[in-house]
C-alpha cells in the first residue's frame, strides 16, 4: 500500500498511555498482528512503537499513574511550527497540557486540549513522519472528536490547524462536520452534547480497520476486552466501540462491502 499523504492539521499519529505494557502489547499483537520495537531507555523513555505489516501505525507508553489520566489512546495531529501551534492554541481558547519538547532525531511533540476540552496531541515532524499505514486492517482508519461544544470546537480546528471542513448533517439528533470532504476526508467532529455522560469529557477516539467486525469483537472479548458498542453496520461501514484490558477505549471498523 501507499505511504499516507499526511498534510499540516491532519492526523499523523497515534499512542496509547497503558498501565500495563506488556499486557498490552499482548492483546493488540493477537488481536492485530502487531509486532514491535522498544526505544532507548535512557533517551525516549522505553516508548515502544508497534508495527502492522512491518508499517509503524502506534506508539505505546506507561502509564505511571502519576498524571491522574486513566489509560488512554492519544490522536496527534501534524504542525509545521510546533511553538506556533501552542501560541495558537491558546488564543483560540485552549490549553497547553504539555508544553513543546523536542524528541531527539525523530521531532517535537506538546499536548494540548482544544476549546472544548478535549485532549490532544500535536507533532513536527522530524525523522519520525507518522504512521505509515492507514485505512487498512490493523493501522488507524479514522480519527473522531466527541466533543459537548459542538460550534467552539469546530472553529477551534478551523482557526489552529486551518481545517477546510464539510458538513455531513446538521440536524439536532445528529450534527457531523469532517476535515475534508468525501473520499478526501481524515477526521471527523460530532456533536456529543446530548450523550456523553457527564463524567466524561470531550474526547478523540480512534478506529482502526478490521477484515471482520463480529470477528474482532468476539476475539477481543476472549483476550480480556469489554464490549461498550456491539458491531452495527452504518453508512461508512459495521462499526464497534471496545475498551481493552487495561480499560483504554478504542473502536475498529469494517469497510462497507462495496457489492453490497
Amino acid at each position: 500500500m501507499p505511504k499516507p499523504d499526511i498534510a499540516p492539521g491532519d492526523p499523523c499519529w497515534i499512542d496509547l498511555m497503558t498501565s500495563d505494557p506488556g499486557k498490552s502489547r499482548e492483546f493488540y499483537t493477537r488481536l492485530f498482528g502487531w509486532t514491535y520495537e522498544t526505544g532507548d531507555e535512557e533517551i525516549y523513555g522505553g516508548y515502544i512503537t508497534a508495527f502492522a505489516g512491518g508499517a509503524p501505525v502506534a506508539g505505546m507508553m506507561k502509564n505511571d499513574g502519576q498524571s491522574g489520566y486513566p489509560d488512554v489512546w492519544t490522536t496527534y495531529l501534524r504542525v509545521e511550527d510546533i511553538s506556533a501551534a501552542a501560541e495558537a492554541v491558546v488564543a483560540a481558547g485552549g490549553q497547553v497540557l504539555m508544553l513543546p519538547m523536542e524528541v531527539p532525531d525523530q521531532g517535537h511533540m506538546a499536548m494540548f486540549s482544544d476549546a472544548g476540552g478535549a485532549a490532544f496531541g500535536a507533532w513536527q515532524f522530524g525523522g519520525h513522519t507518522g504512521f505509515q499505514l492507514k485505512g487498512e486492517p490493523g493501522a488507524p482508519f479514522w480519527h473522531e472528536l466527541h466533543t459537548r461544544k459542538y460550534a467552539p470546537s469546530v472553529k477551534f480546528y478551523q482557526d489552529v490547524f486551518a481545517w477546510d471542513t464539510a458538513v455531513v448533517s446538521d440536524s439536532d439528533d445528529f450534527r457531523y462536520m469532517t476535515l475534508g470532504s468525501g473520499e478526501h476526508s481524515r477526521a471527523g467532529i460530532m456533536d456529543a452534547s446530548f450523550y456523553l455522560p457527564d463524567e466524561v469529557p470531550s474526547n478523540w477516539q480512534i478506529y482502526f480497520g478490521v477484515e471482520s467486525a463480529d470477528a474482532t469483537v468476539e476475539a477481543a472479548r476472549a483476550l480480556g476486552a469489554q464490549v461498550i458498542h456491539p458491531a452495527e453496520d452504518s453508512a461508512f461501514g459495521r462499526m464497534a466501540t471496545l475498551t481493552d484490558p487495561t480499560g483504554a477505549v478504542f473502536k475498529i471498523a469494517q469497510r462497507p462491502d462495496p457489492a453490497a
